[in-house]
């Protein structure tokens, strides 16, 4: 078996696992059954299982940097020195997600869920991997946002793509389910890319709202 083949399956099991049962529940050896390889082809490949867990990130994150910068160097020649309105920003981002060439169908809702999961359990080493490679694109973008977005407070702006980041993954990782449901209930057919074209100005409009805050009285 190719070195790069063996690296694959290895990439492509350890992928669909993490999604399946979470980074803690997956070990090595069930990535090591799935891919048909010995434990041995892991550590010589990876050394460990954060390594692991970091490539299959990278896979989809490398590429997909690449997109977002000549995405937003086209979109501020577009925009001629006038910086991007919050839609055109969200629209940049969305699009390279979607458009980007995938592995397989099922590659932007995988990979959305394995981003949740990042999230959701203790991976510390997995966000700062993250924030180290790819620094450069996402402060781009968040610098694009901040600019759109001036009237919000710091404390504002943060939960506000919190909420973002939360409606984002659950949609895109639920897509195929939710475009199930929508054609059994109304007959309707429709594309992943047209999920993201409705998606964006919901995002855009929820950072946009009021930053007006009433909290609960308490007795």
């Amino acid at each position: 078996m190719a070195q790069s083949d063996t690296v694959d399956r290895i990439l492509d099991a350890a992928e669909e696992l993490f999604a399946e049962r979470g980074f803690s529940e997956t070990s090595l050896r069930m990535i090591t059954s799935k891919a048909n390889v010995n434990l041995a082809a892991v550590n010589y490949h990876f050394g460990s299982k954060n390594a692991l867990i970091q490539a299959v990130f990278a896979r989809f994150l490398t590429p997909f940097s690449d997109t977002l910068e000549k995405a937003f160097d086209d979109l501020e020649r577009r925009c001629n020195g006038r910086p991007p309105s919050l839609h055109q920003t969200l629209w940049a981002l969305t699009e390279s997600a979607v458009r980007m060439p995938h592995r397989n169908e099922d590659g932007i809702s995988i990979f959305m869920r394995l981003l949740g999961l990042a999230y959701t359990q203790s991976q510390g080493h997995l966000r700062k991997f993250l924030e180290e490679e790819y620094s450069e694109p996402f402060g781009r973008f968040m610098g694009l946002l901040k600019e759109a977005t001036p009237q919000l407070s710091a404390v504002d702006r943060y939960w506000r793509i919190q909420f973002m980041l939360g409606a984002t993954a659950f949609t895109m990782s639920s897509s195929d389910a939710l475009r199930e449901i929508l054609e059994n209930k109304l007959g309707v057919d429709t594309t992943v890319q047209e999920i993201a074209a409705r998606l964006v100005p919901f995002l855009a409009s929820g950072l946009q709202a009021s930053d007006t805050v009433a909290f609960p009285q308490t007795a």
